[in-house]
């Protein structure tokens, strides 16, 4: 206790003469005096007790340090910061430069205690004599002090305590600056002085300054240098070489005299020293803040965003802002410099800056939801004029930047695909489709009910009708073909699959519409979300997650929790193997897609258009990637492409997935896979191709109410179509169904009848279709076929039409 209260003693002995000195000098001493008035009644007693009270050691925040996001391969994204500070040690740091600090700013730093009064002293009378500051009174032990309650104020009103010109302020400092002295060395305290001091023009710490004004480190700063950043730390502001180069000189050189007066440096190194020039402007080095500043702006925010949905970063999203730009982490991100390079390639083949209609296009790995690139057509800023954006138009609404994307089309028929062959309905399934139909009467189910339009009235965007089977309707993605199947397949079973697929409204996050129209894409969908869900299809039915954060390391390289991959087999490889088959043939002759066809590897695709032209898609992927691409009017309000819009600097003549978006699509692709190995996809089995389906009776000729007891018995659904068609058969009976008894139909599906109105003509038949086989002669009518060639029972009847 004895010791304890001398040694207490002793420290307000320090602080009386601290204040003594203070008294005499009439004035604030280099900063660092404390007002005379007041001090009248205050006692060493009472300092002794307000000594007592304080807190026995600093508590220090963690200096602010850079954080930094960088590509899959380990390459600078963007740096995230508060200060511009790299962490160094004593011994990455030129001793010239340690030498300077002290010099100039406590150069009895390791005879005396956390108070120099000697040295205090001596800085009043020469400041006194000098007319003006040109020593500090501060040790560098309560500089550091002063420095970590700044750095650990969190409002202006901490701030202004720790800044405070007060007596209570600088016997606070005085106290700290002991327990400092008691718990670290002398080497310790200048070490993370020279670690937190500001070094002016955003330069926090000796190691950024030496890279910011001399392109250099700490531990290669020369003698010029280090006396430059030494007499910096007084006044940041006022002695930045950038702002006065000449009062830079005359504080750098005063440095080197008193270097010189110390007997540090000799008077001709002094001398060799005042005759270089301040600083070299060509070598500051300006170190770019924030995604705004980086090559990948929009990549970046979005990286920032999943980083400010991270817990194990903050408690809440203020905190993790705060923590990422002040705790010195490393961001990987998937981010491919080669699928980057090549999706920017190609909107910048298709695209100028001047256009009025944009393009974006984002790419995915199949089977991890890695996102490796994303680009578009308007750059990152905030000059309309200049056609700048802060919208990503890849990404969703619930994103800080994303635009919430567009109507995506007839991509969204690829789900429509998905979900028949996964109800076992086969490739070779046909529809009557002619080229506008009324719906007006057929009822489609949803996941509460059903739903109808008594006006709905669609009609095909190409010229394709008749009869078609599902890779043709795909190929020509006819929306007749399409929507009937959907009425037969259930709203709900593909907004089901859809949903597993990642997808959901854009702008809100909430599910996709069970609406008449669904198949046709009326929910708008960001090009980052159809192109994850395409890679499903990819990686036969495997679900990713879109992943940008691959890892998270601490300043010390710790890693920090933050989400993985995370999949699930959200189709069964058959079903998405059936979906391949259908999309790869979108890509052949006839299909709308053939154009881009490229390379060895097995590519498939849907083009997408949505009504009235205000945006086209195409998305499309290989074993390997995939990518969706739209190009779009995103200006409110939305008008159609074709109508005063340009891309690529002419009028938009011609809006279509596969002519305007496709090509993006195409170039961004090859060059992304260029040298890779050629890979394929799965053959889908015969039971896929075929369909899971069961036999369906012969009901030709007969009255609708037969016809559909028929059906029912058999474990069918029935509706009848309200336009009558020419047929052999008699007027007001069944000419035949959809789909075909020929090719059976899955349990429990629906089964539409075509009733007769006479006048001799056969049933229509598909285009570029051979006639199907006469049936073989068994004793029952001519009429009905024997051998259904689609079905798994009858292998040796035929394969499936395209």
């Amino acid at each position: 206790m004895r010791v304890r209260e001398k040694n207490d003693r002793g420290v307000v002995q320090s602080v009386v003469l601290f204040l003594g000195v203070s008294a005499l000098s009439g004035a604030l001493a280099a900063g660092l005096a404390i007002p005379f008035v007041g001090l009248a009644d205050y006692s060493t007693d009472k300092t002794h007790e307000t000594l007592q009270d304080l807190p026995q050691e600093l508590k220090t925040a963690p200096l602010a340090v850079k954080s930094k996001i960088v590509a899959a391969d380990g390459t600078l994204i963007a740096n995230l910061f508060e200060q511009n500070r790299n962490l160094v040690r004593l011994d990455q740091i030129n001793p010239i430069m340690r030498k300077a600090i002290i010099a100039i700013e406590d150069d009895r730093f390791y005879e005396h205690g956390a108070m120099d009064a000697k040295g205090t002293l001596r800085a009043m009378l020469r400041n006194q004599s000098e007319g003006s500051v040109q020593q500090g009174g501060s040790s560098i032990t309560q500089q550091y002090v002063k420095l970590s309650l700044i750095a650990k104020a969190k409002t202006p009103e901490e701030y202004q305590r720790a800044t405070a010109s007060t007596y209570q302020r600088k016997i606070a400092e005085l106290r700290y600056a002991v327990a400092v002295e008691k718990q670290f060395s002398k080497d310790e305290i200048l070490e993370k002085y020279l670690n937190l001091a500001n070094f002016g023009d955003g330069a926090y710490g000796v190691e950024a300054a030496a890279r910011h004004y001399f392109s250099t480190t700490a531990a290669k700063l020369t003698l010029p240098q280090a006396a430059l950043l030494a007499g910096l730390v007084k006044n940041p502001r006022g002695y930045d070489p950038t702002n006065n180069a000449a009062r830079a000189k005359d504080r750098r050189d005063l440095v080197l005299r008193r270097m010189q007066e110390l007997s540090i440096i000799t008077a001709k190194q002094a001398n060799d020293a005042i005759r270089t020039p301040v600083y070299d402007p060509k070598k500051v080095q300006r170190v770019p803040n924030g995604c705004a500043a980086s090559k990948y702006p929009f990549y970046c925010e979005y990286v920032v965003s999943k980083l400010l949905d991270n817990p194990a970063l903050g408690k809440d999203e203020k905190a993790r802002a705060h923590y990422i730009k002040t705790a010195g982490i490393t961001v990987k991100t998937s981010l491919d410099l080669k699928a980057q390079r090549a999706a920017e390639a190609a909107i910048k083949e298709r695209t100028k800056r001047s256009d009025t209609a944009v393009a974006a296009v984002t790419m995915v790995q199949p089977g991890t939801g890695l996102v490796k690139a994303m680009a578009q057509s308007r750059p990152y800023g905030q000059d309309k004029s200049k056609r700048e954006t802060s919208y990503n138009y890849n990404v969703e609404k619930t994103y800080a930047g994303g635009y919430g994307g567009f109507q995506i089309g007839s991509t969204m028929k690829a789900f429509t695909i998905a979900a028949a062959i996964q109800k076992g309905i086969p490739l070779n399934y046909r529809i009557n489709s002619p080229a506008q139909m009324s719906m007006g009467h057929l009822k489609f189910t949803t996941c509460t009910g059903t739903t109808r339009d008594p006006k709905y009235n669609p009609r095909n965007s190409t010229a394709a009708k008749g009869d078609l089977t599902m890779i043709q309707a795909a190929q020509a993605s006819t929306n007749t073909y399409f929507l009937q199947l959907s009425q037969r397949v259930g709203l709900c079973s593909i907004a089901t699959l859809a949903a597993k697929l990642g997808l959901r409204d854009a702008q809100n996050g909430q599910p996709l519409q069970q609406v008449i129209s669904m198949t046709l894409g009326i929910d708008n969908v960001s090009p980052l979300m159809l192109s994850n869900a395409y890679a499903t299809f990819a990686a036969r039915g495997k679900y990713c997650k879109p992943l940008v954060v691959t890892s998270i390391t601490s300043l010390g390289g710790k890693p920090i929790s933050t989400p993985g991959v995370e999949c699930n087999q959200a189709l069964e490889p058959s079903v998405a193997d059936g979906v391949n088959r259908v999309l790869h043939e979108v890509m052949e002759p006839p299909g709308t897609g053939q154009a881009l066809k490229f390379g060895n590897s097995d590519l498939a695709g849907k083009t997408g258009t949505i009504q009235f032209n205000k945006a086209v898609w195409y998305a499309g992927y290989s074993s390997r990637l995939a990518a969706a691409a739209v190009v779009a009017d995103a200006d409110l309000p939305y008008t159609d492409l074709m109508r005063g819009h340009t891309l690529d600097g002419e009028d938009i003549r011609d809006a279509s997935g596969s002519g305007t978006a496709g090509p993006i699509w195409k170039i961004a692709m090859q060059k992304a896979l260029a040298g890779t190995p050629p890979t394929r996809f799965a053959a889908p089995t015969d039971k896929t191709v075929r369909g899971d389906v069961k036999d369906l009776p012969f009901v030709n000729g007969m009255n609708v109410q037969d016809a559909t007891n028929r059906l029912q018995q058999a474990g069918f659904q029935v509706t009848v179509s309200p336009e009558q068609v020419r047929s052999t058969e008699a007027a007001g009976t069944v000419a035949y169904t959809s789909p075909r008894q020929r090719d059976g139909a899955p349990e429990g599906s629906m089964v539409t009848l075509h009733i007769s109105r006479g006048n001799g003509e056969q049933p229509p038949v598909p285009p570029n279709s051979p006639a199907p086989p006469n049936p073989p002669t068994t004793g029952a009518p001519p009429s009905i076929p024997q051998c259904p060639p689609w079905h798994p029972k009858y292998p040796n009847c035929g394969g499936p039409r395209r």
